[in-house]
Order: C-alpha cells, then structure tokens, then sequence
C-alpha cells in the first residue's frame, strides 16, 4: 500500500508541475506575441491611457520634462558581459509622473565615480514602451532609503513605491522603455526580460519524466515482488 500510495504522490506531483510549466510557456507565448505587435500599433497617448497590467509592452506617447535631479541609476544590470547600470529618470507630465528607462550605461572600474547621465529638463515628447521594473528572482529586503544622499542614487532592484519614497513624489508603477530613435538615451536594445517559451517547456518534458519514471519504478518493483512471491508458493 504504501509503495502504491508514493506513487500515486509522486506522479501527481510531477505530472501537476509539468502541467504547470505547459501554463507558464503559454503565458510567455503571449507576452512575446504582444512585444511583437506592440512596435507596429499606434501608440497610446497620455499617462491616463496607459495600465501596466493589462498593457505591458505597448508604445505610450507622454508630453511634459525630465527631471534631472533625481536620477536613479539601476544597480547589477549588465550588458554584453559588462557590468554597468541601466538610467532611470522621472518623467513629468500634466497627468503624473513616470520613471523613463533611458538605456544602459557601463560602470566605471572605481564604484565611486559615477557615469555621466545629465538630461535637460526642457519640454519634449517621448515614446516608449511599457514595462515592469525589474525584478529579482527573491527579494531579500527593500533598498534602502538614504535621505540625504546626493542624486543620482544606484538601487538594486528598487520598486516604484521606493523610488517615489526618495523623490518625494508619486510616480506611476511602471517604467517606459525609451525608443531606440529618441534622443538622451543610451544603449536601448529592449527585448522582453522573460525566460523563452522553449524553457518552459524542457522544464515540462523534464517533470513529464519524472512522472513516466516513478511509475516505470513501481512497475519494476511490483513484478519483482509477484516473482518472488510466485517462487516461495512453489
């Protein structure tokens, strides 16, 4: 019975994570689809049409200003095998305020000098597309705030929340991946920072295995068992 019952565990379990994995590559299909469609819709106008949880990786159009003075620079992002930073820098517009990825940025072999990232804060049009902020795989603890630390700041893996905690205003939550073709931008190759649907799915033939293999095991055992079972009533 209870080599019975391990294996009906066992190939639920493994079998419920595959399943799950399928779940997730489909998702993923969907999220590069809509990167895909994304650089050839219209884009949306104003920081009212724009919703990150149903309109990730859109094109969003905003009219307002840089702020240059409160700059953020996106700590341990690095870029062909080199270290550096990715810029965020707020966006003021008639509607709110959103933070704008301007690109990447390598970092200097001595932490204490900072690139160089000055912005105008004149009136201007920007186009992006967008996006979360990224995340870690496990977020330990917040980043920390440090009030009176000049700008720009480096972050690892801050939320908007503690952003617009530092800055000492609301910011929309999410960023807004700056088009190549802008200008003040720096490296800007933008592809969806997600694990590919083929991962996923390897993942999936791998629990798949797993399953078929704790149930060719039991059937292994189980006609030992009869064997030996048949010999001693002989």
């Amino acid at each position: 019975m209870w080599a019975v019952l391990l294996t009906l565990v066992g190939t639920g379990l493994f079998s419920s994570l595959g399943l799950w994995q399928l779940g997730r590559a489909e998702e993923k299909r969907a999220l590069f689809a809509a990167y895909a469609q994304g650089a050839g819709e219209t884009p949306l106008e104003g920081l009212n049409a724009s919703d990150p949880a149903t309109q990730r990786y859109k094109l969003l159009r905003l009219q307002g200003h840089f702020d240059p003075g409160h700059q953020v620079l996106l700590d341990n992002i690095s870029h062909a095998g080199q270290a550096g930073y990715q810029v965020l820098t707020p966006f003021v517009t008639a509607e709110g305020r959103v933070l704008v990825n301007r690109g990447w940025v390598p970092a200097d072999g001595d932490r204490t000098r900072l690139p160089r990232i000055e912005v105008t804060d004149g009136l201007r049009t920007v186009t992006g597309r967008i996006d979360y902020l990224p995340r870690p795989a496990l977020r330990l603890a917040g980043s920390a705030e440090i009030p009176d630390s000049p700008w720009p700041r480096r972050l690892l893996f801050p939320t908007t929340a503690e952003i617009s905690a530092q800055t000492g205003y609301a910011l929309r939550d999410f960023q807004l991946l700056l088009n190549p073709g802008e200008s003040d931008g720096f490296v800007r190759e933008w592809k969806p920072a997600l694990m590919e649907p083929e991962k996923h799915l390897g993942y999936a033939i791998q629990w798949f295995g797993l399953a078929a293999t704790v149930v060719a095991l039991f059937v292994i055992l189980a006609w030992r068992h009869l064997r030996i079972a048949r010999s001693d009533v002989r």
